[in-house]
């Protein structure tokens, strides 16, 4: 069969705060409707963007009016701001916001208990670092936050964590061009840099909306001086290649070797999760691609175990861990230790549920 994947939320979230933080108007074609762009649509109207939002479940479209004006950002209204469990809003925004509060205006953050069990201590050690107020209003290192009026300064490179939440990273990148009119902006990754695609994917969005970020390897970053973001008028989400990884398995292990076919994304995709496609056919799947579609069958049978850094594909790994089932022997994967600080504790789960 066929199956049509919804819009990616990694992209879908970084599309929207980006929109947000840009002059004028953008429309933003195929957003992934889900919990976690709710609760972003939700913030971004709060702090004054208008949203206009239509279309179906499936890929619907929003024309949002950003706070690019300089006028409009410096009247932002104070907001509580509920971020369920999205991390793809809770961090960017954070950062966002630690830039934009003024002497009339404070912020706070909060979510799902869950929320607030996860790690958010690097980046606001980094904000802090360079000048932001943040507060925290339960236990340090965790949400929720309280956000004040910054007092910046900018001589000095910043420094992040990378080993923990590549978001961490994203959050900076795209909240520091609001700073850099003047100056060029160092930003250091301190440690080895997890889930590296979904910088890649942050880069590639923020030099659509008009920010060259130079990179040199995966430890030093440089939004140039004189940043400023650019609507693209339009833009277009890519199918969700998380997502794909469900039916990549399927087409992988169905019993009468019919093919899957998954529309939406193919494998010239921005997302780093694409490359689960390389992993499944190590196991032995059969596929197939064209521009924005994939096709699956079974190939080897039973499927064959391997031993894999997941850095690449931090969750699309997750479904490696159920192929695994159906290989003739043991499958490994490395580098999944960001799997403890998701939205679930996922190594515990899929442990769980593969011993089943």
């Amino acid at each position: 069969g066929t199956v049509v994947l919804p819009g990616s939320k990694s992209i879908s979230n970084r599309v929207l705060l980006l929109a947000a933080l840009s002059q004028g108007t953008t429309l933003v074609h195929d957003l992934l409707d889900s919990d976690d762009t709710q609760v972003m649509l939700t913030a971004l109207a709060q702090l004054g963007c208008k949203i206009v939002k239509s279309g179906s479940s499936v890929g619907s479209t929003v024309e949002i009016t950003g706070l690019g004006d300089a006028n409009k950002r410096q009247y932002l209204p104070s907001a509580n701001l509920y971020m369920g469990n999205a991390g793809t809003a809770m961090r960017p925004l954070t950062a966002a916001l630690a830039l934009l509060a003024n002497g009339e205006t404070e912020f706070e953050l909060s979510g799902v208990p869950r929320m607030h069990e996860r790690p958010i201590g690097d980046l606001v050690d980094a904000l802090r670092l360079l000048g932001c107020q943040i507060d925290y209003l339960g236990n340090d290192g965790f949400p929720p936050l309280r956000i004040g009026k910054p007092s910046l300064t900018l001589d000095a490179p910043i420094q992040v964590r990378g080993d923990v939440s590549s978001q961490f990273l994203t959050a900076l990148l795209m909240a520091l061009p609001l700073a850099a009119k003047n100056r060029a902006i160092v930003i250091e990754v301190v440690g080895e840099l997890i889930s590296k695609p979904y910088i890649d994917i942050t880069l590639n969005l923020l030099e659509r909306f008009g920010i060259q970020v130079k990179r040199d390897g995966w430890q030093r970053f440089t939004i140039p001086a004189g940043s400023s973001y650019q609507s693209p008028k339009t833009i277009h989400v890519e199918a969700d290649a998380s997502s794909a990884s469900y039916f990549i398995a399927l087409g992988a292990i169905a019993a009468d070797g019919s093919p899957v076919r998954i529309q939406g994304v193919g494998a010239d995709s921005i997302q780093g999760d694409i490359r689960f496609m390389d992993a499944a056919a190590q196991m032995g799947a059969h596929i197939t691609s064209g521009p924005n579609w994939l096709e699956v069958r079974r190939g080897a049978w039973p499927l064959k175990g391997i031993e894999l850094d997941c850095n690449h594909i931090p969750d699309a790994a997750m479904t490696l861990a159920v192929m695994a089932l159906y290989a003739d022997s043991p499958t490994t994967l490395h580098n999944i230790a960001s799997w403890r600080v998701k939205e679930t504790d996922r190594i515990h789960a899929m442990a769980t549920e593969c011993r089943k």
